[in-house]
């Protein structure tokens, strides 16, 4: 039977040997993180066409599409909100399809046609939905319009086109661009301002052109 001696001596033995082990455990993930610190990210070469220009581009491989369009070809009007995919501030139109820049990444569209609101109009010569959103102040504070007009172009292409949303009830008839169509294709995009009705006029007015 053990005294008090021998398991003093068996509890300082289980101590050592735990802080000895986590010691040893700690050396090669230390030598682990410095390796990866200075380790250079990867590079890749991507041919894109943004608003009907084309760049070639050296990207490191995590860049997103939302910060090439901002931080390297300096189109500014694209707007990071969340970050996330959840507000929708960063939708442009790739091949003509509306989609979140924030969670794209650059190096996946190789040759494709990225349209940004920079690309729908000009100052001079507006394209008829930034017309619209002007005429019925559907910008307000202005931080999501650029997202708001890319998916509403998108949204009534999406309608002409005959594809079905969640409250689409006829999937065999011609597709009209009716209220609550438009406004469940624009529930992607967030404003803060509440100028969804104004949006909604803006929409309609296109649509009726």
């Amino acid at each position: 039977m053990m005294d008090d001696r021998d398991l003093a001596v068996s509890r300082r033995g289980v101590l050592a040997a735990g802080a000895a082990s986590v010691a040893v455990s700690q050396v090669p993930l230390s030598r682990a993180g410095a390796a990866d610190s200075t380790a250079k990210p990867a590079q890749q070469a991507v041919r894109l066409s943004v608003n009907g220009k084309a760049h070639d581009l050296t990207l490191d491989t995590r860049t997103t599409l939302l910060d090439t369009l901002r931080e390297h070809l300096q189109l500014t009007g694209t707007k990071k909100g969340c970050d996330h995919g959840q507000c929708g501030a960063c939708t442009v139109l790739v091949n003509g399809q509306r989609i979140n820049s924030c969670l794209s990444l650059a190096v996946m569209h190789q040759g494709d046609e990225v349209t940004t609101v920079e690309g729908l109009g000009t100052p001079d010569k507006l394209h008829p939905m930034q017309h619209a959103f002007v005429e019925h102040d559907a910008y307000q504070c202005g931080y999501c319009t650029p997202g708001q007009i890319c998916s509403a172009v998108a949204v009534l292409d999406e309608i002409r086109k005959g594809v079905p949303s969640h409250v689409t009830s006829d999937l065999t008839g011609t597709m009209q661009p009716t209220n609550i169509e438009m406004r469940e294709r624009m529930s992607g995009n967030i404003c803060r301002c509440g100028a969804y009705s104004n949006i909604a006029e803006a929409m309609a007015q296109v649509a009726e052109g």
